[in-house]
């Protein structure tokens, strides 16, 4: 049994959108991995609120193609840190994909046993 709902993905997503779009200030971020964490909070806003889920507003997104975005996301943000990077940058997004592949595999996206 996976321990996070679909209730609790969403809430993380949107805890993730907010912590794309301030890291730049906070770490310092600058040059395109600035942009880059700027783009993915506009993309994962618009994946959460398009998905049809609890957290989704429109819901025109299958969750199934969610999932699988996640699933490539996560392992790319961190092939990118690898990418000439700051030492800041590099940690932001090797956490952030580590995080968000690890509440794909961990999150319950259907009712019954995965």
């Amino acid at each position: 049994m996976k321990p996070i709902s679909l209730a609790v993905h969403g809430a993380i997503d949107y805890l993730a959108v907010v912590i794309f779009a301030v890291a730049p200030a906070v770490i310092g971020l600058s040059g395109w991995p600035a942009a880059l964490s700027y783009a993915l909070a506009g993309i994962h806003l618009l994946m959460t609120l398009l998905t049809d889920f609890p957290a989704g507003v429109i819901k025109v997104i299958p969750i199934a193609l969610h999932q699988w975005v996640e699933r490539i996301v996560g392992p790319v943000l961190v092939i990118l840190a690898l990418v000439s990077m700051t030492e800041a940058a590099r940690a932001f997004f090797v956490a952030m994909g580590v995080i968000i592949f690890a509440v794909e595999r961990l999150t319950a996206y259907r009712s019954t046993t995965d």
